[in-house]
């Protein structure tokens, strides 16, 4: 009977471990085939080692990668389907940044999807004293589907577009070239080395990334509440706010913390969207309508814009040009002296409506718009930055009251 029992048992958990491991490996196949790739990858050493190491002696870092994309993977995962690029990206982030909005690496290379400068302002993205639209989850998101969708255009496979997006699509262009192959298990030659390692590896560490999370066996006790299982109604939306707004007045608006509408947004260098014009911010898709209801633009007092010491400025100067006490400059930066040294970024609250833009037009000078205002040249090239008297049609001058 003990012995009946036993087989029952054995026969029990065989079929259990059928459920996961034929779907799986279908699955497993199926994830390849959509970059392009072919089943026998499956096979590739170095490849089964990282997905070994990710279900086993790294499934700890795996969930808190999982865990720190909470905030972003609904989103994330949202818009990829809608681009109808391959869902398997989404794990190209996780790889890229381990789901950390704020990364940053020794290249300069930041964000969820690690833009390296000039890639982000070829793909529309703002990089300036206020923001940093590489931090930026739903920006950086969008840019990176554009560049993965141009190299794929340029390639025709997913992989290949996947390699390029790692190490440039001039240097996969020479590898396949002296290859004489654009072959994944030619390219990916570790005696040969058509390509650097860490893009060798980085195709294979996108992959076990992806199909780790194919496998229910590993992620059992955590797949009912894990991130890649949160609804849309977890997704982040797009809504435009006033230029120089703080984000805790804001969150006050949609009953938020400022800390977790902040994190939402690790575009901003500071606490408050860039002054002067209106931005578009992330909130939670179900804060969207006491948004609507509760949020008026530019119904804060004050607006906040940040300014950088020169040599020989103090505090007294500095408050006369923007036109306010120098004990509101000491309260809004926490100051108890004022000491202050070159290079040194003051937040400065100027009331709403004391500053306004001027675009340069033809025949246009420093000294026309200075004189068409009533301000000194000096104040004028000082508020702008302007170290000599150059300006170009199309600029945005700030005109202080």
């Amino acid at each position: 009977m003990k012995y009946l029992l036993f087989l029952f048992m054995t026969a029990g958990t065989f079929l259990h471990a059928s459920l996961f491991v034929e779907p799986q490996y279908g699955d497993d196949i199926k994830v390849l085939q959509t970059l392009d790739i072919e089943p026998s990858f499956l096979g590739d050493p170095i490849f089964m080692q990282l997905k070994n190491d990710l279900s086993t002696v790294k499934r700890d870092h795996y969930m808190r990668m999982l865990e720190r994309g909470d905030l972003y993977i609904p989103t994330l995962r949202k818009m990829i389907h809608d681009s109808s690029i391959p869902p398997v990206f989404l794990y190209m982030a996780m790889a890229e940044s381990y789901f950390d909005a704020r990364a940053l690496s020794h290249a300069k290379a930041s964000g969820l999807w690690q833009f390296m400068p000039e890639t982000a302002k070829r793909y529309g993205l703002k990089i300036d004293r206020y923001i940093d639209e590489r931090r930026d989850p739903i920006r950086s998101t969008e840019a990176a589907i554009a560049y993965l969708k141009r190299l794929h255009k340029l390639f025709g496979k997913w992989y290949l577009a996947a390699l390029a997006y790692n190490c440039g699509e001039g240097r996969v262009l020479r590898a396949i070239k002296k290859a004489g192959s654009d072959n994944l298990h030619v390219l990916l030659d570790e005696k040969r080395k058509y390509l650097p390692k860490e893009s060798r590896h980085y195709l294979r560490k996108i992959l076990s990334l992806a199909l780790v999370s194919n496998d229910a066996s590993m992620l059992f006790a955590d797949i009912s509440t894990h991130s890649f299982n949160l609804s849309e109604g977890n997704s982040l939306v797009r809504v435009k706010v006033s230029g120089g707004e703080t984000l805790e007045h804001i969150a006050s608006k949609i009953d938020m913390r400022s800390e977790d509408l902040i994190k939402l947004n690790p575009q901003f260098n500071y606490g408050f969207t860039p002054p002067l014009e209106s931005v578009e911010i992330n909130i939670p898709y179900d804060r969207l309508t006491l948004f609507k209801e509760s949020y008026r633009p530019g119904r804060q007092k004050n607006m906040f814009l940040v300014h950088k010491v020169k040599r020989g400025e103090n505090l007294s100067r500095i408050a006369h040009r923007y036109g306010i006490s120098y004990k509101m400059i000491l309260s809004f930066n926490n100051m108890k002296r004022a000491t202050i040294f070159p290079k040194q970024e003051l937040i400065i609250p100027v009331p709403r409506g004391s500053i306004r833009h001027y675009r340069v037009k033809k025949g246009d000078s420093i000294y026309k718009i200075a004189k068409l205002f009533g301000i000194k040249v000096a104040t004028l090239k000082a508020r702008n930055d302007l170290k000599g008297n150059i300006i170009h049609i199309g600029d945005k001058i700030v005109i202080p009251n």
